[in-house]
């Protein structure tokens, strides 16, 4: 896979290595980052994943946490880009897109039966403002579906092979 490094304006080489295969520490509070990943990859049940460029390996550029509820439905329990990622003077593009389609991917690996390909996850920001900004980013950059009243959001699997096609196969 691929993503932009804007600094250089070109595309760079990109790897999801799972935490357990990976040296270095996982990203947590005291890093900047929103979520202590240190933390939430302890809980049962659950696999986390770190995006780290090609070329430099040591330095984490997202991450994410993919849990099996009920053992058959898939859920992206958390997924964050790394800080210098962020705002209008981040480093690299793609990487959200990366990370999701990589959960879609195992959604299709591991969910069962109704489940198979389909992506949930809870979209929890700080003001309700906020939650609908993100949720309308998600809406319309990654086709996932809001379920009416909630902070659920799902991605299906049409949409989760359009985006695999897109940020892990191009």
């Amino acid at each position: 896979m691929r993503i932009d490094d804007l600094l250089n304006k070109n595309s760079v080489e990109a790897k999801i290595v799972e935490s357990v295969n990976y040296k270095g520490s996982l990203p947590s509070l005291t890093d900047n980052w929103r979520f202590n990943f240190k933390k939430h990859s302890k809980a049962k049940n659950v696999r986390t994943f770190v995006l780290v460029c090609e070329h430099s390996e040591d330095i984490i550029e997202g991450c994410l946490i993919f849990e099996m509820r009920d053992k058959t439905e898939p859920y992206m329990a958390y997924l964050e880009i790394a800080p210098h990622n962020k705002g209008e003077d981040k480093r690299y593009d793609k990487v959200a897109g990366c990370l999701i389609a990589f959960a879609s991917r195992l959604s299709f690996i591991h969910g069962e039966d109704f489940n198979k390909g389909w992506l949930a996850f809870d979209v929890q920001e700080e003001t309700k403002e906020d939650e609908e900004k993100l949720m309308a980013l998600y809406s319309k950059k990654y086709k996932a579906m809001r379920l009416e009243g909630t902070t659920l959001m799902i991605i299906s699997p049409e949409n989760g092979e359009k985006l695999i096609e897109f940020y892990l196969n191009s």
